[in-house]
């Protein structure tokens, strides 16, 4: 989905210094999220991390559950269920356009 700015949310336009910058975060955590699942950042041809808006995101709620006291397990559970409502919520979306 574009931004306002005119680029997709999922296209990876930051290096990994400055999105964490963006988020407070050290390098190391966004490398240690990265190993564990909990982001994937897109890879330039030379292999160096791109973050997205959407990326941003992630680790912004990745740095507030941390800061509400959950470890990287908790977290990432967190995330997971959280994706599967957005799905269950748009299956009922897609449901409700075929019924009316």
């Amino acid at each position: 989905m574009p931004a306002s700015n005119g680029v997709a949310s999922d296209a990876g336009v930051y290096a990994i210094s400055v999105a964490a910058t963006m988020v407070s975060m050290e390098i190391q955590n966004l490398r240690v999220y990265e190993r564990r699942g909990l982001v994937a950042p897109g890879r330039t041809a030379g292999g160096t991390r791109l973050y997205s808006a959407d990326d941003i995101d992630v680790l912004h709620r990745i740095r507030d559950l941390l800061a509400a006291g959950l470890n990287l397990a908790g977290v990432a559970r967190v995330l997971e269920l959280e994706e599967e409502v957005r799905r269950l919520e748009e299956r009922l979306r897609e449901a409700g356009g075929r019924r009316g």
